[in-house]
């Protein structure tokens, strides 16, 4: 067990307040379970006018909804729309729905991933870097637009929140093998390196959203862009993951794992974290730029930051033609 996480806080901060939520419009993916339905529940309770509940599954975003309102009392917040994050028409879908049917957007809060154990395919890529990086950056791309015209329109500073992972700086040896070409490279993975596919889509969303914040600074866009690390929870994240792994994670649950409503203020930290917080690795409420090593932001780091970026705008430019071009212009 890492020393972060045997030492990480418990009973953190609840930074969300009603008087910085009420009223406003929040989209959280993966919101049917774990920390994404413990977040999507808070953000109800906190007198917001809209809570998006993005799923895969409708029949478990419907039976979350009915959780929320018992729980919270509120009914007509929240909402259940379709989004599999392993279909970029999926993805496209949802966000065409959003852009015509919300007045706002205050925050974009993608929670949804994978840990996938087993070679699994979804548009041409392991399916863990399709949902966690490719589908989850292609939505943010999606609705910056969105995001930066509420920003205008409401005075708003709307917030695209990317949950991502300390694991990801565990990841070092094994990109130092893959950094040309880490998409290919990652398709192409033994049986043996399955599991490094979840630290893998950590880091290259860490490389990502650092990128496409210095590109596309608060500024240009009025839109904070943020990573939040929520530490080791008791989700089922790991429910597909081997016996052996899973025993190891559950003692480690036990001994230092936060409760899914404890990790889901780091979701919320990050959905209303001030502008300081842009390009920024958020971890136990708290803007964790330190936590970042070295080998991530030095000059060589920097390059793969830039490399790596380019190489998902351009399948995110193959799927959807123009819309990296749009934001960035």
């Amino acid at each position: 067990m890492s020393a972060d996480v045997a030492t990480q806080p418990l009973n953190l901060p609840l930074y969300a307040t009603t008087e910085k939520c009420s009223g406003g419009t929040y989209i959280v993916t993966g919101a049917n379970t774990g920390l994404g339905f413990e977040a999507a529940k808070h953000l109800v309770a906190l007198g917001s006018a809209k809570v998006i509940l993005g799923v895969r599954n409708l029949a478990a975003g419907e039976e979350a909804k009915a959780k929320i309102e018992a729980a919270t009392g509120i009914t007509n917040v929240a909402e259940v729309w379709e989004l599999n994050l392993s279909s970029y028409d999926s993805v496209k879908s949802f966000a065409k729905k959003a852009i015509a049917e919300l007045d706002r957007i205050d925050a974009l809060i993608e929670n949804a991933a994978v840990a996938g154990s087993q070679r699994v395919i979804a548009e041409g890529h392991l399916q863990s870097i399709t949902v966690n990086v490719l589908s989850t950056l292609l939505l943010g791309v999606l609705l910056l637009p969105k995001l930066k015209e509420s920003a205008k329109q409401y005075g708003i500073v709307p917030h695209l929140v990317i949950v991502s992972s300390g694991v990801s700086f565990d990841y070092k040896d094994g990109w130092a093998k893959i950094k040309d070409d880490p998409l290919v490279k990652a398709d192409a993975f033994e049986d043996a390196a399955i599991m490094q596919q979840y630290p893998l889509s950590k880091l290259l969303e860490v490389f990502a959203i650092r990128e496409l914040a210095s590109l596309l600074p608060l500024s240009r866009t009025g839109v904070v862009m943020n990573l939040v690390c929520p530490g080791l929870c008791k989700t089922d994240l790991a429910r597909n993951a081997p016996p052996a792994f899973r025993e190891t994670i559950a003692a480690m649950h036990a001994k230092s794992g936060r409760t899914a409503e404890d990790g889901s203020r780091t979701l919320l930290h990050g959905a209303v974290a001030g502008p300081e917080s842009h390009g920024c690795f958020l971890s136990d409420c708290k803007i964790a730029q330190q936590k970042v090593p070295s080998w991530v932001t030095d000059e060589e780091g920097s390059a793969s930051q830039k490399h790596t970026w380019e190489l998902i705008a351009s399948e995110l430019e193959a799927t959807e033609p123009g819309c990296v071009k749009n934001i960035l212009q």
